[in-house]
């Protein structure tokens, strides 16, 4: 892992909010050239600290306002890689997290509503792939929603 230095994480924490920054901007936030903040980027992509670059969109702008977290309990853990390789395929589920506590996976999963969500949890999880249980929670409102990560403050 690369040793991330006070300028390395000023360049992270603004390439996470504001993903199209240009090499001059970012290296007037740094106090460098443009091409030495692109060289200080590009070696914070080759160790794998930025793993790749996306427009985050408006979900409710896609028709997709209905965003739900659910629980799944397999019935067993020989079903635990083909479930992987279903949930990978199906776009609804945004992220699938493998958990400890009650449940083996948390799923997040955005879609037009209740009616595309109840088929999701009924045909594709309960029957196709025999998903015994699942609870599911319905999200009202969302206060705060990120893709940056909190990077400790140098001094």
């Amino acid at each position: 892992m690369l040793d991330l230095d006070a300028l390395d994480k000023k360049a992270l924490q603004h390439l996470m909010a504001v993903g199209r920054a240009t090499w001059a901007e970012l290296g007037q936030l740094l106090g460098l050239s443009a091409p030495a903040a692109a060289e200080r980027v590009r070696k914070l992509e080759e160790s794998g600290i930025i793993k790749h670059y996306a427009a985050i969109a408006d979900p409710d702008a896609l028709g997709l306002p209905l965003l739900a977290f659910v629980a799944v309990t397999l019935g067993s853990h020989r079903q635990r890689q083909s479930f992987l390789r279903a949930i990978a395929k199906l776009p609804q589920v945004t992220e699938c997290h493998h958990i400890a506590g009650d449940g083996d996976y948390l799923i997040k999963i955005r879609c037009s509503g209740t009616k595309e969500l109840d088929h999701l949890l009924a045909v594709q999880l309960k029957e196709k792939l025999q998903v015994p249980y699942t609870r599911t929670t319905i999200v009202l409102s969302t206060a705060k929603e990120t893709a940056s990560l909190p990077l400790a403050r140098s001094s």
